[in-house]
């Protein structure tokens, strides 16, 4: 324990003789030379505090954004606390760059995560309604019930629901994502399992009002229309199969569809 506190302790002299230096180098850019060593210094600041950017994005994993997209906006956070800390101000590092790498994280959700319009005042309560599952869900070892989330936030039972329903509103998939499997060799997308327009759904009515009318004729002008319209047989080749003329079929054809017209009117 003491060697871990002796440690901890070298690498905050080690900061704060850093930020001194990089202080001093900030003040004095003048010069190609004075700004490629402040380059140097921010960059071996950066590197030193990586651990607590990483730290601090794993917090917000489970909002459906990658870890190394999250450090990537942290480390970006922990840039600008390095450029704007002030030694004078008597405050570690650590604490003063830790809200302005969360902030630049959430600043990241609330400006680009979300896939959908989404009202401030909803990103807000879905934000909320997250970290209050975390708490409650570790005080009483399960997780928490609708009702008593809008307890503990003082929200309606409505708002909790709608505010966790906009977590589908994260990063909507696109339809070429593929969905397939290690299994299955076979690549599959979403767009794959999306059903199509039916273009015989429409003639569905139609084809019921057919049927019905087709119980109006007899046998033999029911063969013919079949015949002659669904397996586009010409008169001659149903003739045949009767064992009649050409001119029979005509007549019978003829007959069957006024028959169609009549009913189908009716």
């Amino acid at each position: 324990m003491g060697l871990r506190q002796d440690t901890a302790g070298e690498e905050r002299d080690q900061t704060r003789a850093t930020l001194a230096q990089l202080s001093e180098t900030r003040k004095q850019r003048a010069t190609d030379a004075r700004d490629h060593e402040y380059e140097r210094l921010r960059d071996e600041l950066v590197v030193g505090h990586l651990r607590l950017v990483r730290f601090l994005a794993a917090k917000f994993v489970n909002r459906g954004e990658p870890l190394d997209d999250l450090i990537q906006v942290g480390t970006v956070g922990l840039i600008k606390a390095i450029d704007r800390y002030d030694l004078d101000r008597g405050v570690e590092f650590t604490t003063y760059a830790t809200p302005t790498i969360v902030g630049e994280i959430k600043r990241y959700f609330r400006d680009k995560g979300w896939a959908l319009k989404v009202p401030r005042r909803l990103q807000e309560l879905n934000a909320a309604v997250v970290r209050a599952v975390e708490r409650l869900s570790i005080e009483r070892g399960r997780s928490p019930l609708v009702g008593e989330l809008a307890e503990h936030l003082g929200a309606s039972v409505e708002e909790i629901v709608e505010a966790q329903e906009l977590s589908h509103a994260y990063n909507l998939a696109s339809l070429d994502a593929d969905i397939g499997s290690d299994d299955d060799p076979r690549s599959a997308t979403i767009s794959d399992r999306i059903g199509a327009n039916d273009s015989e759904l429409e003639l569905l009515e139609d084809r019921a009002n057919l049927e019905r009318a087709m119980l109006a004729l007899n046998g033999r002008e029911r063969a013919v229309v079949y015949w002659r319209f669904f397996e586009s047989l010409s008169q001659t080749e149903i003739a045949k199969r009767l064992h009649c003329s050409q001119m029979h079929v005509s007549r019978l054809q003829a007959k069957a569809l006024e028959k169609l017209r009549t009913v189908l009117k009716e």
